[in-house]
């Protein structure tokens, strides 16, 4: 039987492709030299595209493979997938929530750690060997904290658990208040930026949420509060909180994620007031198994006539 041939946008781990390639036809365009020559050759029977979440595959991608029918996302974000283009032409979209919720909530409260406590300074204090000279300076607590979380989906919940577990009050902002948390529900983001020592970012991507954490929430973060943003860069409006850090408008950030990656804006590097993450909060062995796991088990199940997986369109 012919195996189905697939469109893969950029590499996943090696035990993903292994299994990819031993059950499809894989079309691998990251090693093309000329990737449209290279997906025009293959259009007429490439049936799906398999992505990553940063890479997303767009209307005009989609509108080249006049056989595709499904694309399947390494990554719970699918902001960079044209859903509305797939959802009217009939191809179907999957993703890979909840495996990675848990890690990337990790990280935010480890951001916050990091950069409240200046861990990542601690570290280098020591092997300068500045620690023989003189102790370090004081740092800020995170236990007991008041910690904002600026949406309140799957990975909302998780942070605001484990910020629990560090005694933090917790209030939060999403679209609607939600009746099944025993946290404050705060409509206005501004407002609950101003009561907050930590912001936690984590929400959605897309348009709707394009820089709304911008320099009115970081004026009302004030010069002792911290932004941790574990979301997407495009939620936070990059400039104004590189003004804010330069200026020490708020006290802090700790960042996985940035408006053009990997490329960043340097003036982030020249910042003493930020710890910075190569947008790897889901980077583990084991959440990263298990999103290759559902990528291929949306695959297989598409493929074989059955119900999907992890559906979004």
């Amino acid at each position: 039987m012919t195996k189905p041939e697939i469109l893969m946008m950029g590499a996943y781990p090696q035990w993903d492709m292994e299994d990819l390639e031993e059950s499809y036809q894989v079309h691998k365009v990251w090693q093309a030299q000329d990737s449209e020559s290279f997906i025009a050759s293959h259009a007429e029977s490439v049936r799906a595209i398999a992505t990553r979440g940063e890479l997303g595959a767009s209307a005009d991608l989609m509108k080249k493979l006049p056989k595709l029918e499904i694309v399947s996302c390494y990554g719970v974000g699918t902001d960079a997938i044209d859903l509305t283009h797939a959802k009217a032409s009939g191809i179907r979209v999957t993703n890979t929530p909840d495996v990675l919720t848990g890690d990337v909530a990790d990280i935010g409260i480890g951001l916050a750690l990091s950069i409240a406590r200046r861990i990542p300074d601690a570290h280098a204090y020591v092997h300068s060997g500045n620690w023989s000279r003189a102790n370090m300076g004081l740092v800020t607590r995170f236990f007991g904290k008041k910690v904002g979380i600026a949406g309140m989906g799957r990975v909302g919940v998780a942070t605001a658990r484990r910020a629990s577990g560090f005694d933090c009050d917790i209030r939060y902002f999403d679209v609607a208040k939600r009746d099944d948390l025993p946290w404050t529900f705060e409509p206005d983001l501004v407002a609950l930026a101003r009561w907050s020592d930590f912001l936690i970012v984590t929400l959605a991507g897309g348009p709707s949420t394009f820089g709304v954490v911008n320099a009115a929430v970081f004026e009302a973060l004030g010069p002792e509060g911290y932004l941790v943003n574990i979301s997407r860069g495009t939620t936070v409006d990059e400039p104004s909180l590189l003004d804010a850090l330069e200026k020490r408008t708020i006290k802090g950030a700790g960042l996985d994620v940035f408006r053009n990656e990997p490329g960043i804006d340097r003036r982030f590097l020249a910042l003493d007031n930020v710890v910075l993450q190569p947008h790897h909060a889901s980077g583990t062995v084991e959440t990263r198994k298990a999103m290759g796991q559902l990528v291929r088990d949306n695959l297989a199940a598409h493929f074989a006539g059955q119900p999907l997986v992890t559906p979004v369109v």
